[in-house]
Order: structure tokens, then sequence, then C-alpha cells
């Protein structure tokens, strides 16, 4: 391991917190720019975008690249807006630090909460700095109380390293408070240590508008971050994906061990170039050394997430779309051009889910709020030249299992042959999927379970009561069989689906739908009003809390019934109430049948995804409905003990 001089930053905050004002303030305090930006003037250094700089918002993450005392450190800026979240989480992969803002005038918002968890997720040491504080009323003994209450007791002010500020330190660790009641200090180094291991988040206060505490700030967070040591074999983490003006691919990655040079290979591709970007200029290098965040030239197959090189495992984000939409075309255009346009942008915007519907012959695509898709049309014309409008909203519905069950799976026509025995588990909300195997190699080889898991893992696979995505369950190989002449890998693909699908068609299965968790701040003679609308949204209501003559709930209710909810808020509060929604994660649908009725969908009917199974009979394929597989399988049921197997058969009887 060698420790490098290099930190990667990020910073993050809820929308309109100043988050892109304390980037310019932090760049113009180490000479990267000469004058102080400002988003309402259209200049900040890091919002380089057309569209950011018109809205004042920030859309795409950006770099900069600036010296603080021995270290090197790229400033990672993020979004802020919640419809732009998930492109923030994706930055998250490659952070050191974080340094997370907060209103003093605002305080803790509900974006600020759903920040914390992602910080919290990732592992993510976080500096805070509570900016504003020249605004009419900011209070920050107020700001530092909520964010005790609501994210950690753990953040400490450390404007001033006084005996209040030792004092909490200490409590933050039993060996250093025990060296605290001897000495009665507390040095840079121990609370540089407590912050690198997350027992202890610094809070410092200042307006970054008028750089006030800015300066004190930036002492104080080069004196209390620790550089990372980094393995000598090459390794790296992809993050984002972009294209510059001459249409080059660029993959934006973190070295995360040893080095990479232009023309070394990963994979199939060749590295072109190398770009370390400060804005939107950009210098090439022959060699990025680990904890470079830099830009890649000539690899045509890297995905947002990936490890690369000595870097295992992938990106599973914690933020994700709720609502798909039909894409309008203007008349005549080719859907399928079109299309492959759209899946361009995916590479770069992967929560866009572009998907191609064959039986209504229409393109889909999901987004995560209405800015988002203002955003994406401008994008979509600016690059290709082509106006896109959007069908009606659909919410995403999911499905899930209610009971433990077998699926099995047989495909063999004339000289193909596999068997797949899977065991179906319901997990708890926010599991995903999760696949394993629990076949003895001597049963099954090796290579044949690792493509069995790969068919598991290749695609999105529907459920039986709408056709949506399974989600929450465990799906373990339990039993698979192959011909030594007959097999190929296409017929375990086919028996892993087959699989699945007899699975779910035999089980009780659950509709599923996106939750969000709300955070509702309203005046106090609209409470009631608040708390029924809550209530007739099939929504819960904790306790209310009142802080001045603003009262605040929270709870959580279905996307479908709570969707639009804000402007109505607005109106009937006349502009003073607010609502904050962040996702929460799928639960049983509030009107399961009358979303199923509506679909309209038969599973059994479903040519592209059948629930039966294909066995040999006369020297032919035959196809054997789901409810029949049992009575023609090869291997016996894996759930059932020998004896129920034994007495089964004997009396004639099908296994089930």
């Amino acid at each position: 391991m060698k420790t490098s001089n290099k930190l990667t930053i990020g910073i993050l905050a809820h929308v309109d917190a100043g988050k892109t004002t304390l980037s310019e303030g932090i760049l113009y305090l180490n000479g990267i720019t000469r004058s102080l930006g400002r988003v309402d003037h259209g200049d900040a250094f890091l919002d380089t975008f057309e569209l950011e700089r018109a809205r004042g918002i920030t859309i795409f993450s950006k770099q900069a690249v600036f010296p603080l005392g021995q270290k090197e450190v790229t400033l990672l800026d993020t979004p802020g807006h919640m419809d732009f979240s998930a492109e923030m989480e994706r930055v998250l992969q490659v952070l050191d630090y974080a340094i997370l803002v907060i209103s003093g005038s605002d305080g803790v918002q509900g974006q600020v909460q759903t920040l914390w968890k992602l910080l919290e997720r990732y592992e993510i040491p976080t500096f805070l700095f509570i900016n504003k504080m020249d605004q009419i009323g900011a209070d920050l003994s107020r700001v530092m109380t909520a964010l005790r209450e609501r994210l950690s007791e753990r953040c400490i002010l450390a404007d001033e390293k006084d005996e209040t500020f030792f004092e909490q330190a200490a409590l933050c660790d039993e060996e250093l408070l025990e060296k605290y009641l001897e000495t009665g200090f507390v040095t840079d180094e121990e609370i540089a240590y407590l912050t690198a291991k997350r027992r202890l988040f610094p809070c410092f206060s200042g307006s970054a508008l008028k750089m006030e505490g800015v300066k004190e700030f930036l002492d104080e967070f080069e004196k209390l971050t620790l550089c990372p040591a980094y393995c000598e074999e090459f390794a790296a983490r992809v993050f984002k994906i972009t294209r510059d003006e001459q249409g080059n691919r660029l993959t934006h990655m973190k070295i995360t061990g040893g080095s990479l040079h232009v023309r070394d290979l990963i994979e199939e591709d060749k590295v072109n170039q190398i770009r370390i970007y400060s804005g939107t200029r950009f210098q090439s290098i022959e060699k990025a050394e680990a904890g470079t965040i830099c830009a890649v030239t000539g690899l045509a197959n890297t995905r947002i997430g990936q490890g690369l090189g000595a870097s295992k495992g992938g990106f599973d984000p914690l933020l994700d779309t709720v609502l798909t939409y039909q894409v309008l075309l203007p008349e005549g255009y080719d859907q399928h051009d079109a299309y492959m346009k759209l899946k361009l942008l995916e590479e770069e915007i992967p929560e866009l889910h572009v998907v191609w519907n064959e039986e209504k012959r229409q393109i889909h695509i999901q987004m995560m709020g209405e800015v988002q898709g203002e955003i994406l049309k401008n994008l979509v014309l600016q690059r290709f030249d082509l106006a896109i409008e959007y069908g009606s909203e659909t919410i995403l519905y999911k499905e899930t299992l209610a009971e433990t069950v077998e699926g099995v799976g047989h495909f063999e026509p004339l000289r193909h042959y596999a068997e797949v025995h899977l065991i179906l588990e319901p997990l708890p909300a926010g599991s995903g999927l999760v696949f394993d195997t629990s076949v003895s190699e001597d049963d099954l080889d090796r290579n044949w379970q690792r493509l069995i898991l790969s068919h598991m893992a290749e695609k999105p696979h529907p459920g039986v009561l709408t056709g949506s995505e399974i989600t929450d369950m465990k799906i373990t190989l339990a039993a698979g069989k192959a011909h030594v002449k007959h097999t190929e890998g296409g017929d375990f693909r086919q028996a892993t689906y087959r699989a699945i699908r007899q699975g779910l068609r035999k089980a009780k299965s659950i509709l599923l739908e996106p939750y969000y968790e709300y955070r509702l701040e309203v005046p106090q003679e609209w409470v009631g009003r608040a708390m029924s609308d809550v209530q007739k949204m099939y929504g819960t209501c904790n306790p209310p809390e009142s802080f001045g003559e603003i009262t605040v709930l929270t709870g959580d209710a279905p996307v479908q019934a709570m969707n639009g909810y804000q402007k109505e808020v607005v109106s009937y509060t006349k502009g003073l109430g607010r609502l904050f929604c962040f996702l929460k994660g799928n639960f049983p649908c509030h009107n399961a049948e009358e979303i199923i009725a509506a679909t309209g969908y038969d599973a059994d009917r479903d040519l592209e995804n059948p629930c039966g199974s294909v066995f040999c009979s006369h020297g032919s394929g035959v196809t054997v409905s789901w409810n029949e597989v049992e009575q023609h399988m090869h291997l016996d049921s894996v759930l059932r003990s020998p004896k129920e197997l034994s007495e089964n058969r004997s009396n004639g009887g099908a296994v089930s």
C-alpha cells in the first residue's frame, strides 16, 4: 500500500443551500478563478452547461483541481435538485470526503436527510458547512440542534476549538475521552482520525456569498483530512460517461490502485488519451497515478459503476426512477432511429432505462421528475436535433413473492437439453434480487452453474400479476442437469428463465408500488387540512412537530397518490407551505386489485416470457404447461423430502 497526496472531495446540498457558491469561493481562494462566479449571474466556473446557466441549477457533476497545502484536491460539484439526485449518487462512489452544505436560514430540509442516508451508505467522512448565516432568520444554535437530532449527535461545531469543542469531540471516542480527562486537550491528528472513521462530523458556519468563514473552513479542512493509501496493482472505478464536443466518448474514472498509461489495454480497448478536467478545460497526461480523477478516451464498452482492473464489485444505486413516460416523436420520424439515439443518452444517464415496447410499438423512458424531463427535451434537441414530447406518466410497479417456492424449468427440443430447479424466497423491502447456488460441483459442473447465475442476472424478469419487474427476493440454484453431448449455453438460458416464471406462477405474488418519505411544512392553521390530505392519499403521519409558526409533518405515502401534491400545498397555504419527498422504496400496493385489473396482463399468454417448459416426446419438443411441469421433470423436487417423493410416486401422484 502506498499513501498518495491526492484527495477527492464532493460538495452536496439541498437545492438553493449555496453549494455552487461555496465551490466558487473555494476555487477563488485557491487561485483557480480570478473572480467569484455567481449562479444567479450565470457565470459560475462549474456550471458549464448552457441549461445550467439558464436555470441557475447544477444538472451534471463537474470537477476542478486545486492545491491545498501539500495535497492535490479534486473537487466534484454535484446536483442539488432532487430530479438529478441519481447523478449525485454516482459521484459518491469515488469520494474520499464530502462537504454537506446546510442552509442556515432553512435548516435541515428533507433532501438533506436523503443525502445523509447516502453518505452513511457509502461510508464517506463528512464535513458540514452551515451557509447563509448572513441572512435574516439564520440561527446557528437552532441549526446545530436540528443536525444533532436529525442527522447525528456527533455533529460538532468546530468554528472555535475551545473547551466545549474538545469535550464534545472527546465524547465521540472512549480512548480519546480518557486522554482528554488527563490532558484537557485534543490534537488535530486525533480529530482527523475520528473524522476519517465517521465517528465525528466537524461543522463550520459562514456565508459563501460574502466569503465569510470560507477561508477559515478551508484551513481547518486541510488540517483535518487524511489522504488514502492505494495498492500497487491497477484498479479503477467508473462513475460517469459523457461525450465531448467532437463526439468522443469519455469514461470518467477514479484510479484506485497502481497507475494507468496512455496505450494501456483495458479488456479489449486501448486507452487513447487521459484527460484531467478543470471546468471546461482539460490537460492531457501520459500517466494517471492512484487517487487521480480522469477522463479516458478509447474505451467503447465501459459502464457507470464498473470496476476496472483489480477493482471488484458493481454499483447498486439506492436512488432510482419511479415514473415512466411514452416518448412522442415528430410525425414521420423513424422510431428505431430515435430509440438508438436515446440509448446513447442512457449510457450517460442510466436512470432513463430506455426500452422499446414491442407490443405497443412505443419507446418508453423513466425519469425522476418534471425538471429532468424538461432538461432531457433540451438535451435531445441540442444533441440530435430531435424534438420530443411525453405521453402521460405511469407509475413503475414491481412484484415480489409472499412465500418460498421451487421453480422448475426444462428445455429439451431435439438435440438440446437443460433442466434447472430454483428456490425463490421473499426478502425484506429494499433487498433487490440476490442470486446464489447450493449445488455441489459433483452434481453440476461449475461452468454450468456460473452460466445459470449469469442468466438469472442478465435481464429484468417480469412478474405474473402485471408483468412488472420482480424484486426483493433471493433466487438460489438448487439443482440442475446437463447432457454430455446435447447441452448448449442457450439451453440453460431457456431453462433458467422458465424456472423463474414457473415458480412465480405457482406462488402467491404481491404487487409493489413506490412510496415517498415526505416532510410537509405548513402554517399551524393548515395542519388539519394537511393531515386529512395525507390520510386520503393512503399515507402515514407521525405526530406533528412545531417550529415557531410552522408545523412539520413526516411520514410516507404512495408516489401515485402524492404526485403533484406540492402545487396543492403551495396553493392552499398561499406559498407558505413546502413539501419535500424522497423515495423510500417499494411496498405493497394500496390498490393492487384495481391496478392488476387495469393492466390486463395474462402471464399464460406472454409468449416472450413462457411459464411452461419444453420436453422431448417421440423425437420432438412438446410444450408442457407450468402446472404440469413437475409431472415430467427428470430431477427430484428440492423442497420435498425423499419420503414424500417416494410415497407420492408410488401412489401415481404428481410431484408439486
